[in-house]
């Protein structure tokens, strides 16, 4: 995963409009702050913190003044653009508390960065990459007493970019609003690390992405038809969609998260695949902690480390020749997730032998957990401190 401009961002000219300026934040506390739910009744996504970060744009002036102020309703317009044409993007990170009881960001800058490649996929501003995560930083410190001091807990972060503007003219949004609530989580699967059940849906049936469509950008309009599908599977008693593409069946993603396959090769090697990003695939944060954590520690040592493309017929051939080792998901919410079985075309495929102690997906959640918890010590966990303006005299309550 890169950090670079994609060519739709490299394109815009420049820009003599206000950019995005930390500097200008001003806070309004809530004065009636909430009381901390209980971690064992937190249900992923459905308790939200004390405030929310909010910025406005608009096409003749550029980025407004920053603030942080007390979790509410928003007012836009009925026509607003978000409502009828879907200029809308979002993130999902985590901030972390370590066993000092410090927050923590995970990889913030590879979010936001892609943040900006969605904005732009869908005709909504850009912004300065170093002062949204100053305000980021922020905005955690400031809610940092909800986060789980518990281990496998976290705050869930949710960024979000919206066109606002009214009008039902079909044209780029002229105003819009960047705004951060969050949410104190545990596990996103309720039991924890235990496997789920995937049901294929090749491209006859559903699809979620397609070549030259918005697949690799975290919008909107590439969730809600899938919810469709997922309901399907659901009720033949599988967890999640696998979803397929193309004549041959290519594997691309499960549910919301990206795909691995352990393959044992003939020569006793062991070949770590996850499908290659070509346009149909989101480039998960964690799908890339867990190509880099392979290759730091499993390349050389018996493994072969590849993105490449997998039909549902070779899983399937692996699968019945006792090749087929193990299959697991990553992503923000569930981290690392085991696929324990894929039903395919009314078969079910055992989705590997490897015992859970000795499982690529539990080494991969336990070296994750420890550079997102900081007891593993690495650049991809950033320590949140709260700005110096923070000090200033706050916005009036």
């Amino acid at each position: 995963m890169t950090t670079e401009q994609s060519p739709l961002m490299m394109a815009a000219p420049p820009s003599t409009l206000a950019a995005l300026d930390a500097s200008k934040l001003r806070v309004t506390r809530n004065l009636k702050p909430a009381e901390l739910p209980n971690p064992d009744n937190l249900q992923f996504g459905k308790n939200v913190t004390d405030h929310m970060l909010q910025v406005q744009w608009s096409e003749s002036h550029g980025w407004h003044e920053p603030q942080i102020v007390p979790y509410g309703n928003l007012s836009i317009d009925p026509t607003a653009g978000v409502f009828n044409y879907a200029f809308e993007c979002f993130e999902g990170m985590k901030a972390y508390k370590d066993a000092q009881g410090r927050p923590r960001l995970f990889r913030p800058e590879v979010n936001i960065a892609r943040l900006n490649e969605s904005a732009a996929r869908v005709a909504l501003p850009t912004f300065d990459s170093t002062a949204f995560l100053a305000l980021l930083s922020e905005f955690v410190a400031m809610e940092s007493r909800h986060i789980p001091s518990i281990r496998g807990y976290s705050l869930y972060l949710r960024p979000v970019l919206i066109g606002t503007n009214p009008g039902l003219s079909v044209s780029p949004p002229t105003t819009a609003l960047l705004y951060v609530v969050a949410s104190p989580v545990g596990s996103y699967f309720k039991d924890g690390t235990k496997a789920i059940t995937l049901e294929a849906a090749n491209s006859s049936q559903w699809v979620r992405a397609w070549p030259g469509g918005s697949g690799c950008h975290k919008v909107g309009a590439n969730y809600a038809p899938c919810m469709m599908a997922e309901a399907w599977v659901r009720q033949r008693g599988s967890d999640q969609v696998l979803w397929l593409f193309g004549e041959h069946n290519l594997v691309t993603e499960a549910g919301t998260m990206n795909l691995f396959v352990v393959i044992r090769r003939p020569t006793g090697d062991r070949e770590l695949v996850t499908p290659p990003l070509d346009g149909t695939i989101l480039p998960g944060v964690n799908r890339d902690c867990v190509l880099r954590l392979a290759r730091e520690k499993l390349e050389g040592h018996g493994w072969v480390v590849r993105e490449r493309s997998i039909s549902m017929g070779e899983l399937e051939a692996t699968a019945v020749a006792g090749n087929l080792e193990e299959v697991f998901g990553t992503g923000t919410a569930a981290v690392v997730s085991p696929i324990g079985s894929i039903r395919w075309e009314g078969r079910e495929i055992s989705c590997g032998t490897s015992s859970v102690q000795e499982s690529v997906a539990t080494k991969m959640r336990k070296w994750i957990e420890a550079r997102q918890y900081g007891e593993d010590e690495h650049e991809w966990s950033v320590l949140v401190d709260g700005l110096d303006h923070a000090k200033s005299p706050e916005a009036k309550l």
